[in-house]
């Protein structure tokens, strides 16, 4: 990705043009189908705005709600997009057969953003950009949000609140919960990586086949296999790094 800055930074810089991306996700939707939005058309005979040699349907679409902050909630965008045609109703029926009362939650919507001097030869008459060379790597940072609800739908439009990743209902952040002092891999995997032939019992007094050999899942255990030094620093052995001191 190119972030087009010295363009903004021009007197007169070409126009930011707004593209929206849906991606459906099989488990919840069916498909992984990809739809693509864009509010206006091209200049060569009114048709779908193409970039990145991807066409994005011309269909009235905006979203608000923005908010870049360190502290305070999580911004919740909301996008609406034109149901005139019934595109979008059309789309939730068939990811509500799939999965009832669905909506499209779970769906990753990603706002992208380049400039009219970018865009793709073939959105112009004579398949020549007249502002500049088209660049598909030129754009700015992509903002990714998921469906958290679908809040309206009628026959002229179609609203979504939408939702930072770790902000959806039940996810947290980190997804692992941290216990102190038990260790959370698996025994004997590769996050574990204890492979000797030296064989603990779970109260870790030794034994003599691995049929017996069990981890506690705590500290004095991974010390038991691993070793122990003083001063010992956290993890400085390979199953140390498991625990929350």
């Amino acid at each position: 990705m190119t972030v087009p800055v010295s363009e903004l930074q021009k007197i007169a810089p070409s126009s930011i043009i707004e593209l929206f991306e849906l991606h459906l996700v099989t488990a919840l939707h069916g498909a992984n189908t990809i739809y693509r939005f864009h509010a206006g058309s091209n200049m060569n005979a009114n048709q779908d705005l193409v970039w990145a040699a991807n066409a994005y349907q011309r269909l009235p679409v905006e979203m608000d709600g923005f908010e870049f902050s360190s502290k305070g909630v999580l911004p919740r965008p909301v996008i609406r997009i034109s149901n005139g045609l019934g595109t979008i109703s059309a789309i939730l029926f068939i990811v509500n057969d799939v999965t009832a009362g669905n909506d499209l939650t779970g769906a990753k919507l990603i706002r992208r953003r380049t400039m009219a001097r970018y865009l793709d030869a073939v959105n112009f008459v004579g398949s020549v950009n007249p502002y500049g060379t088209p660049d598909p790597t030129a754009e700015f940072p992509q903002e990714i949000y998921f469906i958290a609800r679908k809040s309206t739908e009628n026959r002229a439009v179609v609203e979504f609140e939408c939702a930072a990743a770790f902000d959806l209902a039940g996810v947290r952040a980190p997804k692992r919960q941290c216990i102190s002092s038990i260790c959370q891999w698996v025994y004997r995997s590769t996050e574990c990586s204890y492979t000797a032939n030296v064989f603990f019992d779970v109260n870790d007094n030794s034994v003599a086949t691995q049929a017996l050999d069990i981890c506690s899942k705590r500290l004095d255990s991974c010390k038991k296999r691993f070793g122990d030094t003083e001063p010992l620093p956290f993890g400085s052995f390979p199953g140390i790094g498991a625990f929350v001191a």
